[in-house]
């Protein structure tokens, strides 16, 4: 018996989903302006209709990247404030992990490569397996330029790509079977069933100790188009 609940605005999308004891609610909207307007309420429509206090939950999960700089640094914030005020613990999803995930539960994907675009000509990827239900990280996230991941050391093959990424850098898709083309950005439903997976391990963390994950190693910014 779990009640989790999830958020995420570190791409274009903003999302937020509540896990009850096996019932799922769920928020999403694209929308590269105003996630600061639009996350808060999400919350407060699911714990409304989940008739939930935040004191009611066991742990709050949020994306911790990579993603948008300012987005990253929204869903971090926003979940510790929330958190500190409840006392609950936080877990932290991988964004392309969570790619993988909706990958697997729109299209059916065992193997995914995930590519969110990281602006500046770069992209954040990923490589994952399903695994006991979990699209388990294969090949490590990293930053590279699409050159980078398309020359010949780099030489792998998925069954399904997803993500920004693919959109952005079509040629991304010849190493890939079929493109998830319905699932661009991650979704908070789509981070908890690792976030349940970390809750049962006990691997909830304190608000206070919560760290957002870059893949940069330093952090160059690009305020992208419309996004506060």
């Amino acid at each position: 018996m779990s009640r989790i609940l999830a958020i995420d605005t570190a791409t274009e999308a903003c999302s937020a989903a509540l896990w009850q004891n096996g019932a799922l609610l769920s928020r999403y909207q694209v929308a590269p302006r105003g996630h600061t307007d639009l996350i808060l309420p999400m919350v407060a429509e699911l714990l409304a209709e989940g008739e939930l206090r935040l004191q009611d939950l066991d742990g709050l999960a949020f994306g911790r990247g990579p993603g948008s700089f300012t987005g990253v640094r929204i869903t971090l914030g926003v979940a510790q404030g929330l958190a500190f005020g409840a006392d609950l613990p936080l877990l932290g999803v991988s964004n392309l992990q969570a790619l993988a995930q909706g990958a697997h539960r729109v299209c059916g994907a065992e193997q995914a490569l995930s590519a969110i675009d990281a602006r500046m000509g770069e992209i954040y990827v990923g490589g994952f397996e399903l695994k006991q239900g979990l699209m388990t990280e294969q090949w490590a996230e990293q930053v590279l330029t699409p050159d980078q991941f398309l020359s010949d050391s780099l030489d792998n093959h998925w069954a399904y790509g997803v993500g920004s990424g693919l959109v952005t850098y079509s040629a991304l898709a010849t190493r890939v079977n079929t493109v998830c083309a319905a699932h661009p950005y991650p979704e908070a439903q789509d981070l908890l069933p690792q976030a349940l997976a970390l809750w049962q391990a006990g691997l909830g963390v304190d608000a206070a100790n919560a760290q957002p994950v870059y893949l940069r190693d330093t952090v160059t910014w690009q305020k992208l188009p419309g996004r506060e």
